[in-house]
């Protein structure tokens, strides 16, 4: 993606909870579902990234200012390039979400949510897979060592890239799946 001419400005948790609080401005979660759905701020309007334009973010906000979060920072200063419009600011919450939970602020934490959150569910399923590969591989045939080192390469594309196949493969499973995020306002906040 061409580098815009769009000022990003960063907030911090403070200063996010207050203009939340004032009713200033209207956060856009812009993680994946399964990141939502395990914990987000409440309030927050939920737009994966992948789907971040200026009319989707319109319609679900209307035309009060914008501020974007992710789980880091990052894919939230994707968000705002590509909601931006040449020469506009617009604000995003600098080391998000894990800023936010650092800062001691509430997020909400729906009842049902999977009980390890999917990037833990990718590491004991390539870890299982790497295991099962040398297992293999040591004790019936040394081809079965070429699942470990396709395991071991994807994971550094992951590392490499931000994108991880298996994780948006396993956010899709059913027991990634809630049926109750829509009503997510409901759910207690905890810290």
């Amino acid at each position: 993606m061409a580098e815009s001419n769009i000022t990003v400005i960063n907030l911090n948790p403070d200063q996010l909870a207050t203009r939340m609080k004032n009713g200033e401005i209207a956060l856009v979660d812009v993680r994946e579902d399964f990141e939502y759905g395990a914990e987000h701020i409440r309030g927050a309007t939920h737009i994966p990234l992948g789907r971040v334009t200026r009319e989707s973010v319109q319609s679900a906000v209307g035309d009060t200012p914008v501020v974007f979060q992710c789980r880091s920072g990052k894919r939230s200063v994707d968000a705002a390039h590509q909601f931006g419009i040449e020469g506009e600011s617009i604000f995003h919450l600098a080391g998000g979400i894990n800023a936010w939970k650092e800062q001691g602020h509430p997020v909400v934490k729906p009842d049902g949510g999977p009980k390890l959150d999917v990037m833990r569910q990718v590491q004991v399923t390539a870890g299982s897979l790497v295991l099962i590969g040398v297992l293999l591989g040591a004790f019936l045939n040394p081809w079965f060592l070429i699942l470990s080192g396709f395991v071991g390469s994807g994971l550094m594309f992951a590392g490499l890239s931000g994108w991880c196949g298996m994780a948006k493969l396993l956010g899709n499973m059913p027991w990634n799946k809630r049926s109750t995020i829509s009503n997510h306002q409901s759910a207690p906040a905890t810290t």
